[in-house]
Parts: structure tokens; C-alpha cells; sequence
């Protein structure tokens, strides 16, 4: 064999050596977004598969022990209703009556056990009740109109 075939045969090898590791590594990172009556509908192939799953966290269902940040709470569709558990921190936005996407696997029991929680939240900003109060506030404040019950000092040039 020529130095030159020999060399493209090595590179061909090389070449497959690392698709075949990207894409074992990519199939092994997928993670799947599923509601939970798609949950249930799997039940039999969900073992050991990484999963995030999307849903409304249930009106009264939230248990928190803050000695072990152990969080228990349900996830629903409306359809179906899938069990979580999660030990950690949640993120601030994280409450009963909000949506919430979760990601980890189902456990033997049926018990989505979540190692991330993301807190889904309304696309649309409101501005608080009370900013157009505030707003207006400042810009008395920045005419030189100070309110009466204002004991602050006010130089002016």
C-alpha cells in the first residue's frame, strides 16, 4: 500500500470513529418534552430515559421540607396527573397553579424524579398596579412640584 492510500484509509477510520461518537452522544442527550397523559400513554418504554415533562402544578399539592429541600408536587395536563419529586432549591417563579417543565426520569413507582425544574411564565409584561402612581410622583418630583406632606429639603441654583 502507497504512504498516500494508507493515509486516506486512517483518515476514513479516524473520520467514522468520531461520528460514531457524536452520535452516541447526541441520542444519549435527547431529552424528550412530553405532557403527562403522553407519560402515561408510554408507561411500558419510560424506564431509564430522560424525559422533560410540561404541565400545571396542581392547586395544593406542593409539599416542601426545607431540612432537605425534598419538594413533592403533581404535574397535570388536565388529562393526567404525574407525581414529582425534586430535592433542591426551585426557581422564585416555581408555584402551585403555574406551569412548569421538568426534567429527569420516571422512577419504578411511577414518580417523575425531576433533577432540574423550569418555571414557565407569561410572555407579557404588566407593569404593577400602582407604577403609574410612582411614575407620576417622579415626575412632580423632577418639576419642582413637591407634594405637601414631603418634608425633604429641595435645593435649587
Amino acid at each position: 500500500m502507497s504512504g498516500r492510500r494508507k493515509f486516506l484509509v486512517g483518515a476514513g477510520v479516524i473520520a467514522l470513529a468520531l461520528g460514531a461518537l457524536v452520535l452516541t452522544g447526541i441520542r444519549q442527550s435527547v431529552v424528550y418534552f412530553v405532557t403527562p397523559s403522553e407519560l402515561r400513554q408510554a408507561s411500558g418504554q419510560i424506564a431509564g430515559k430522560a424525559y422533560r415533562l410540561g404541565g400545571m402544578v396542581v392547586q395544593g399539592s406542593l409539599r416542601k421540607d426545607p431540612a432537605t429541600l425534598d419538594q413533592r408536587f403533581l404535574l397535570s395536563d388536565g388529562k393526567a396527573t404525574v407525581p414529582v419529586y425534586f430535592r433542591g432549591i426551585p426557581p422564585d417563579l416555581f408555584a402551585e397553579g403555574r406551569g412548569a417543565v421538568v426534567e429527569g426520569t420516571v422512577g419504578r413507582d411511577g414518580t417523575f424524579q425531576a433533577t432540574t425544574i423550569m418555571a414557565k411564565h407569561s410572555e407579557e409584561y404588566r407593569a404593577p398596579h400602582d407604577a403609574q402612581t410612582g411614575y407620576q410622583e417622579l415626575l412632580r418630583t423632577l418639576r419642582g412640584n413637591e407634594s405637601p406632606t414631603n418634608t425633604a429639603t429641595t435645593i435649587k441654583p
